[in-house]
């Protein structure tokens, strides 16, 4: 039996791969009728949200590792509009994160993070603490996916090898080349496309975007997986110049 083709990541790769590129919005506290408060920080390489809790805030004194659930949103900029590209909730334990392993941790947020408080957390035994999630499921959102990955599938994963060049890319293509993307998606759709965008890509291939308030989403597998960049950049460059 001839086995069928890869067409997009695994779920668990995918979800690691938005894990990656989100950044915390909301954390709620278990057990209490305390509404979700604001979070600021970052996600570690290994996955685990990673939350710089200030004086004053309820998780700061806080020292049993209250259990939490932590709202990650990705986004997209299309045209300068940010637009959510999924919603992850990693539901799992509160824990500090070990002064051995700070400086790692603080690095690792710090773009999603760029707040003084960071160094301040690093260098004052009494100042803002950084909290770490030990993961027990994550709740993810991504059209055209939704479910639920236990903390084992998910921290046994890791995001698209690819990830960081193939963000590169699709911000350069859709600053520099998105009419050559609206034409390719012409030749492939029978219904009308507008406010064409490229909108995820990795080794499996493109999804492209067609629309902005209502969109539509369309898969282009590459004919086989991106094994490194070059591949990568070879296969969008196919895809973007065959339907001229």
């Amino acid at each position: 039996m001839q086995q069928q083709p890869v067409t997009a990541p695994p779920i668990p790769e995918r979800v690691r791969t938005l894990a990656a590129a989100a950044v915390p919005t909301h954390v709620s506290l278990a057990g209490t009728d305390r509404p979700a408060m604001p979070a600021r920080g970052g996600v570690d390489g290994a996955g685990r949200p990673v939350l710089l809790v200030l004086p004053g805030d309820p998780l700061y004194d806080l020292r049993d590792e209250p259990v939490v659930t932590v709202d990650l949103t990705a986004g997209r900029s299309l045209g300068g509009r940010e637009v959510s590209r999924g919603l992850l909730k990693v539901q799992g334990w509160t824990q500090a994160v070990p002064a051995s392993e700070a400086w790692q941790s603080a690095a690792a947020i710090a773009e999603s993070c760029p707040d003084e408080a960071l160094f301040e957390a690093l260098e004052r035994s009494d100042g803002p603490r950084l909290l770490r999630v030990d993961v027990g499921q994550v709740i993810y959102l991504a059209a055209p996916e939704s479910g639920v990955l236990d903390g084992e599938e998910y921290l046994g994963a890791a995001p698209d090898p690819l990830m960081d060049g193939a963000e590169r890319m699709l911000r350069h293509v859709n600053v520099t080349h998105r009419r050559q993307l609206e034409t390719a998606l012409r030749t492939l759709l029978d219904s009308p496309v507008s406010e064409v965008w490229l909108w995820e890509l990795d080794r499996f291939g493109a999804t492209v975007r067609s629309g902005i308030d209502s969109p539509t989403l369309v898969r282009l597998p590459w004919p086989t997986p991106a094994t490194d960049v070059d591949s990568l950049e070879q296969a969008l460059r196919c895809l973007l110049c065959h339907h001229r």
